[in-house]
């Protein structure tokens, strides 16, 4: 059995493909610059010719594409986007044409000029992935299933803060289903506020198997549980350190305890420190996070969470990790380390879950997949536990 899991930030898009006959170490995987990126560079090479661009397709991930079609308008070069390709500068189409951007109907396309740059947005490239795989002699056609994570603010209403709107989401879900894995579904269950979500489901096209989409960030924590010194704490924060945003999350045995959401732009390791103090002990509130320009905090248990009582005190994954200015001071080298600061600092675990930091958030995909379609839930959670594979070489299984 065989599963596709990618996990799409700003920087990277990673992907790995799963086999149940194969110890999960085993795995095929690749990492790729994010379509975002690649939306960015090619408009940035082509922006000096000052040729006219139609950017046509589905929602995708902005920040470095978006910046590049607002350059070409400020620029005075023609920019016209289908409705569904603009909603990624913004959800509210007088705002994108505001910017100087034309919003063109899809039965109007034909009537644009030859000379008119052709680029189709989408976040999810299938074919492009398959045919990758086809190159490296490994088939696709034979999926159980597809899971695809993405970060989503959701369509928040007109005069609504999608920090706002996102963070109650966020809460919502928690409420309804204390679990990480909430932040997944079938792509015939995604939320109609959830546009980006959909439009990954909608790039997907027609698949052979079931699409299964969920947040990065959740994803990302999830799989960095999957790291045995993580997972045998039954109570940890897990910070994920995104190029956007951060999130960490504070679990206990009985599920989520609390959450921030704050954009890694504003911060610091100071400050992030200081939040994840607060997250512990509780007395971090939504205020705090967002009238500094974040998304918010919620706090669900008066349990607290003690620093110094364990190897390490947070859990930390994410590409922009790196901001925790200080050696990993891990399992092994903690033991004889009883307080809760080294150097000042809080002690981070920088979480290798299966040996593989950067496809954290694939682990969780493949995690979540187990609930939301049940009946691969046998195989995947038998790969995750090691229980199957052992001994048996890629060589072995047919590709």
């Amino acid at each position: 059995m065989k599963i596709l899991s990618v996990d799409i930030g700003t920087g990277t898009q990673d992907i790995f493909l799963y086999d149940s006959n194969l110890d999960i170490e085993n795995g095929f995987k690749l990492v790729l610059p994010s379509p975002t990126m690649m939306v960015h560079w090619r408009l940035k090479q082509a922006l000096p010719k000052r040729t006219p661009i139609l950017l046509t397709g589905h929602q995708m991930g902005g920040g470095p594409s978006a910046w590049v079609i607002e350059e070409y308008a400020r620029a005075g070069v023609p920019v016209y986007m289908t409705p569904d390709a603009a909603t990624t500068i913004n959800d509210e189409l007088d705002k994108v044409e505001a910017l100087g951007i034309k919003i063109v109907s899809d039965d109007k396309i034909n009537r644009l000029p030859s000379t008119v740059h052709r680029l189709e947005l989408r976040d999810f490239d299938f074919p492009a992935i398959a045919k990758t795989f086809k190159d490296y002699s490994v088939s696709l056609n034979d999926l159980a299933a597809v899971a695809v994570a993405v970060f989503d603010h959701g369509n928040a209403p007109a005069g609504v803060s999608d920090r706002q709107f996102r963070f109650d989401y966020l809460d919502q879900r928690i409420r309804a289903k204390n679990s990480l894995a909430a932040f997944a579904y079938l792509s015939s269950d995604i939320p109609r506020i959830m546009t980006r979500l959909q439009s990954v489901a909608d790039s997907a096209g027609e698949l052979p198997c079931p699409l299964v989409v969920m947040d990065t960030a959740p994803a990302a924590v999830l799989g960095a549980n999957f790291d045995p010194s993580v997972a045998k704490q039954k109570q940890k924060i897990i910070c994920n350190v995104g190029n956007f945003h951060t999130l960490a999350f504070r679990l206990g045995e009985n599920g989520i305890q609390g959450i921030f959401e704050h954009h890694t732009g504003e911060i610091d390791l100071p400050k992030l420190e200081s939040l994840l103090r607060a997250l512990a002990d509780g007395s971090l509130k939504h205020e705090d996070v967002f009238n500094d320009m974040g998304h918010g905090a919620l706090i669900y248990s008066q349990d607290k969470f003690e620093f110094g009582r364990d190897e390490f005190d947070v859990v930390v994954t994410g590409p922009r990790r790196s901001m925790f200015q200080t050696l990993d001071h891990g399992p092994q080298s903690t033991k004889s380390r009883p307080s809760s600061v080294v150097n000042g600092q809080l002690r981070p675990y920088f979480a290798v879950p299966f040996g593989d930091m950067m496809i954290a958030g694939c682990f969780g995909l493949l995690a979540a997949t187990a609930e939301v379609v049940p009946n691969l839930a046998e195989a995947i959670q038998g790969s995750m536990r090691g229980e199957r594979g052992r001994g048996v070489a890629p060589w072995d299984v047919p590709a």
